[in-house]
């Protein structure tokens, strides 16, 4: 029987610890999330969206020597490491091959860990309508755990696992009701996701428009010699439309013919650069390799001089 690629269950935001016995949490692992599919004679990877990804991680297409199946559909995340934590940006790179033959260099220079954490079909049967505590009883009978093939833990104390990630500087963790069923296109509250923001306060050194008003704006931090550098666009976030059209009125005075950053950033078309006078707390997951902040959101525009909003603070 030939496996066709589904859309897997997700996980909804939250921002508070759900509190009960039917609660177990997870680390919410930075990486790709996967599904592989194995009928008996071949295996497929497929992301989220359902795009094929055997070619980029071949190691895991040798399903025999980490799982006992005749058959199988799991779900887990593709991680890789950097410095002894998860790099989203160093799987990106195995993620983001398209010519086959690049493959066995970049395998060599960036090893991947697969982490497992559902079975959705099993032995020539689909068990999304079992529990999750009973799927995860199946995965601990079929897989056999390797250097680079791990299942996701559970842990009872979600405060103490998310205060642990906080300390380590991970993403965050992943809530879920151990009564749940999986839901192949789902999306709801049996599952939750905390993630591990950090906020800062920066500069506002630029914005981008969407007819006559501000969607984006480009952000900076100063150095110790007082030089403002790029981290990044931001155009999410808390504020409402009445606050996008109220900073456009502001900005209108500070509108400027140069870039105030020394770093030019990568994307400037359509791009108006303003004096560096504004500031804003923003929220974010971690620093890029190329420095600049992955996934900003602005929270607030604050009224904290430009000068205080250096490196250091984050």
């Amino acid at each position: 029987m030939e496996l066709t690629p589904v859309v897997p269950f997700e996980p909804v935001s939250a921002v508070q610890i759900p509190h009960g016995e039917q609660w177990i949490a997870q680390v919410k692992w930075d990486g790709v999330r996967v599904l592989t599919y194995y009928d008996g004679h071949s295996v497929r990877l497929y992301n989220r969206r359902q795009h094929e990804r055997t070619v980029q991680f071949p190691e895991f297409v040798e399903i025999r020597r980490f799982c006992t199946a005749s058959s199988i559909i799991l779900d887990g995340e593709i991680i890789a490491f950097r410095r002894g934590k998860p790099s989203f940006y160093e799987v990106m790179k195995r993620d983001g091959i398209r010519q086959p033959e690049k493959v066995g260099h970049v395998r060599k220079a960036i090893p991947l860990v697969y982490m497992i954490f559902d079975v959705l079909y099993f032995n020539g049967e689909w068990i999304i309508g079992r529990t999750l505590e009973e799927r995860q009883e199946i995965l601990n009978r079929c897989i056999v755990p390797q250097e680079d093939v791990q299942l996701v833990e559970n842990f009872r104390e979600a405060e103490i696992l998310f205060d642990v990630i906080k300390a380590q500087g991970l993403e965050g963790i992943v809530c879920k009701d151990i009564s749940s069923r999986y839901t192949i296109k789902g999306k709801d509250g049996r599952w939750r996701k905390l993630k591990n923001y950090r906020d800062l306060v920066a500069v506002i050194g630029g914005a981008t428009y969407r007819g006559n008003i501000i969607n984006a704006v480009l952000l900076g931090l100063y150095d110790r010699d007082g030089q403002l550098w790029y981290i990044g666009h931001a155009g999410t976030g808390k504020l409402t439309r009445a606050e996008w059209r109220d900073l456009t009125e502001r900005i209108k005075p500070l509108v400027s013919g140069e870039c105030p950053f020394v770093n030019k950033p990568a994307r400037v078309k359509n791009v108006t650069w303003v004096k560096p006078e504004l500031t804003a707390k923003i929220r974010y997951i971690e620093w890029t390799e190329g420095h600049t902040l992955r996934q900003p959101s602005i929270q607030a525009f604050v009224e904290i001089p430009p000068a205080q909003c250096i490196f250091e603070q984050s």
